[in-house]
């Protein structure tokens, strides 16, 4: 994992030029290291990895990210906003996922998921989601399973090290960089809000990508 570290920033630079999407720069997304794996490979990921790099680190295909962030886009947008819980025991993710959450009325969840959370209706917190999403299914397990148990879809970013069991709809991703799921969310809640009218293709967020990152604290 702290290999995986070192090189997480280090993607090639790409093209300033070629835009992924409107106004966003293929350079930019790609100096997130979104894109930048594990030195693992499951099953489950194999179809999303484009090749592997000489350090050992697979490469997720750019273009099976883009395309997955907006099919699940598409079916956020036509869920009840307001059930759809997304899910972070990740520390990087808790920013990005408060980020999403503010911006598109989503539930956020964010550290340690209780027990019985989908699944008690007497626990205090109990919640009765529509939709669940998760930042990574491995540290999320418990949100997988309990979502699995009543019937609720989830929507999984997965690294090319996940076991994708019970997820409905994965989106491949460096789930653990901290840029990287920034960059993810930030797409995420683009493609939300434009599916559901609330912004049009070519207009920008109000938000940047480092908008959604966790900041380091300096000690």
């Amino acid at each position: 994992m702290s290999y995986k570290k070192d090189y997480e920033e280090k993607d090639e630079s790409g093209s300033s030029e070629k835009l992924v999407i409107a106004q966003l720069p293929e350079r930019t997304i790609l100096a997130t290291g979104i894109r930048v794996g594990t030195v693992v490979k499951t099953k489950y990921m194999e179809n999303f990895i484009s090749r592997t790099r000489p350090d050992g680190l697979h490469i997720i295909d750019l273009d099976k990210i883009l395309s997955r962030i907006d099919i699940a886009g598409r079916f956020i947008a036509r869920s009840d906003i307001k059930r759809t819980v997304v899910c972070s025991a990740r520390e990087y993710g808790k920013k990005p996922v408060e980020m999403f959450c503010s911006l598109t009325g989503a539930i956020p969840m964010i550290g340690r998921f209780m027990p019985g959370t989908f699944t008690n209706p007497l626990f205090a917190g109990h919640i009765d989601p529509e939709l669940a999403i998760v930042t990574d299914p491995l540290i999320d397990a418990q949100v997988v399973e309990e979502a699995s148990n009543i019937g609720v879809p989830v929507i999984a970013i997965c690294d090319t090290d996940n076991v994708t069991s019970n997820t409905d709809l994965v989106i491949p991703g460096n789930n653990r960089g901290r840029r990287a799921l920034a960059a993810i969310f930030w797409l995420l809640a683009r493609i939300v809000l434009i599916h559901s009218g609330a912004l049009s293709p070519d207009q920008q967020l109000d938000h940047s990508i480092e908008d959604f990152e966790t900041k380091i604290i300096e000690e």
